[in-house]
């Protein structure tokens, strides 16, 4: 079955290097994007195995930063699997303090240790984060 990963923040040309290190990782993952609170909560009800989010967000959202909707959804859907976006590595360790999964930069992207990161989490038998 096709694991889906969603999309939150990026913009166009980020997400669709986001959707090659995607299928890069993972060659069964289907990539959606969420634009705002009610399409990202509709994608996780759906099954969404993923989340990868933007540092910043746009408007659409409760909150403009990445790891304050991390800690949102960890208190609605604590199994979530989330990672964040950012090559600030002191907001990454924000990030995972919140419960989200190691992440990664954009910089990074294309890269061995994105892949695995990716593949790490999308083939994890639990769907608990740290």
């Amino acid at each position: 079955m096709a694991k889906k990963v969603v999309l939150v923040g990026h913009c166009g040309a980020d997400s669709a290097y986001m959707r090659i290190a995607v299928n890069s990782a993972s060659k069964d993952a289907t990539v959606a994007t969420a634009h705002d609170d009610a399409s990202l909560n509709k994608l996780i009800e759906e099954g969404a195995e993923l989340i990868l989010l933007n540092r910043q967000l746009d408007y659409g959202f409760s909150t403009e930063e990445g790891v304050e909707l991390i800690k949102s959804l960890r208190t609605k859907y604590p199994n979530l699997k989330t990672m964040l976006v950012t090559n600030y590595p002191e907001i990454q360790q924000e990030a995972i303090r919140a419960g989200a999964l190691p992440g990664f930069g954009k910089r990074e992207l294309g890269t061995p240790r994105v892949k695995e990161l990716l593949r790490e989490a999308l083939n994890a038998d639990d769907k608990v984060t740290r």
